[in-house]
């Protein structure tokens, strides 16, 4: 694909990396852009910043760059769910909806100064969970959900409202979903 230790340029390389992340169908980390384009990190943020500035549907998870394209999303149905639990319960919440079949797209919290926050998930499996929980580890972050004592929204997207329906139930049985009456 690249030659090696050659640095691919501007334009060259924000092509190949649109063609790059169209192609796979799981995310691409930053660090593995940057070893095919003999760049740095922080060049390929840049990049993605300006593709994105293009209009790209280029959406940044915790495991690296996807291309969201809404073809791929015919069919499904999407939710908003209010959920609170503690920080050590965040595993066992994604793991319960994962396991029912249904993706993460994000997580939502309102914040007093700067209103609505919201950062991408995309955890569609356990190995996505695992992922996700081992990056909250390794970087020492802050959940978003910490920031409201524990109360947080959810997109979540699945294949049938019935199947939405079951793990809303599974989420009120284990105490996660915060009761609507």
């Amino acid at each position: 694909m690249t030659n090696d230790n050659k640095k691919i340029l501007g334009e060259e390389r924000r092509s190949l990396i649109l063609q790059w992340l169209k192609v796979k169908k799981a995310p691409i980390t930053g660090s593995a852009l940057a070893n095919k384009t003999n760049v740095s990190r922080q060049v390929i943020v840049q990049d993605i910043s300006l593709l994105k500035a293009r209009n790209e549907p280029i959406i940044a998870t915790s495991q690296g760059y996807f291309y969201f394209s809404p073809h791929d999303q015919e069919n499904k149905v999407t939710r908003t769910i209010a959920c609170l639990h503690r920080p050590e319960q965040t595993e066992e919440e994604l793991n319960i909806l994962v396991d029912h079949g249904v993706t993460v797209k994000d997580v939502s919290v309102e914040h007093p100064l700067y209103g609505d926050l919201t950062a991408s998930i995309m955890v569609s499996n356990r190995m996505d969970v695992e992922h996700f929980m081992n990056k909250l580890k390794q970087t020492n972050a802050t959940l978003l959900s910490q920031l409201t004592g524990g109360a947080h929204l959810h997109t979540i997207e699945g294949n049938s409202e019935a199947q939405l329906d079951e793990v809303c139930e599974a989420l009120q049985k284990a105490g996660f979903l915060i009761d609507a009456s």
